[in-house]
């Protein structure tokens, strides 16, 4: 009998080091219903894992072993994580986009999966340091000139920053910092690789960086993009402080313990898919 048990603890502790490293992250209520065992289990099995150097344990969950505060990963790496958590940022966000504004699109995976929500708002004006997100609205704007219909009405007008190109295709550096510098946003939408109470926004990449606090200088209302797996997460540059965020938008998978935090922090916090009544217009 202890031999079965010690073999189904084994089967099951190299599922929860699967799924962690899947998606980025695991609460422990996610594994016990996945699992079908106890939260006792799951948090034994936690912290068996912990000890072994496997994972790290983090308030209702683990994440993986932190990689070196500068490592930053590719967009492909990074674009496979947290899809369907994305996706409904995403949604949520775009309803903060109003007809006829000029926007900002930093870089990265969530803003991509923005982007695609965005291509139907009329009369954008969209800056971004982004090649993905740049692309998504070409791409947009050429299958329906393509369809023989011509430029559709309202269509934005997309506005993509030079300068030197990051493993995650976002354009830094002075280049993207001096066409920034002279331009104003209605709204930011930034993603950011880690998001955390004591370090705020942080990046692996100095130079993204200095361009993304470039982009919060010119806005007037910065909206953080950011899926669960980054609360928490510190990379090597510090580029703000939540103070300077207007909203938050994350998904359900947010654990307990962050949400009550967030609500002791000044941004609003935005939850995917649970109600919202927005504090404060663009006007």
């Amino acid at each position: 009998m202890s031999d079965n048990q010690n073999l189904l603890a084994e089967q099951r502790r190299a599922l929860i080091l699967e799924e962690v490293r899947r998606r980025g992250g695991a609460r422990v209520n996610e594994l016990t219903r996945r699992l079908s065992v106890s939260d006792m289990t799951v948090r034994r099995d936690l912290d068996a894992l912990a000890r072994q150097g496997m994972l790290e344990k983090v308030h209702g969950g683990a994440v993986p072993v932190g990689e070196p505060s500068a490592h930053e990963p590719g967009f492909e790496a990074k674009s496979a994580l947290e899809l369907s958590a994305k996706e409904d940022i995403a949604v949520a966000a775009a309803q903060m986009a109003a007809p006829g504004s000029a926007i900002a699109l930093a870089g990265g995976t969530t803003a991509y999966a923005l982007a695609q929500q965005l291509v139907d708002v009329p009369d954008l004006t969209v800056v971004t340091n982004s090649v993905r997100v740049a692309d998504v609205f070409y791409t947009a704007q050429r299958a329906t000139a393509s369809g023989g219909a011509g430029p559709r009405a309202g269509a934005a007008t997309v506005v993509l920053t030079g300068g030197v190109r990051t493993p995650s295709d976002t354009l830094v550096g002075p280049v993207a910092d001096a066409a920034i510098r002279s331009l104003h946003f209605d709204l930011l939408f930034l993603g950011v690789h880690g998001i955390s109470v004591k370090a705020g926004l942080s990046t692996p990449n100095l130079a993204e960086a200095e361009t993304n606090r470039h982009f919060m200088r010119s806005a007037r209302r910065v909206v953080v993009v950011a899926d669960h797996t980054k609360w928490g997460t510190v990379a090597l540059s510090s580029f703000a402080t939540l103070e300077q965020v207007d909203v938050v938008v994350t998904d359900a998978g947010l654990a307990p313990e962050a949400r009550e935090r967030f609500a002791e922090l000044p941004p609003e916090l935005v939850v995917a898919g649970e109600p919202w009544q927005e504090s404060a217009g663009e006007g």
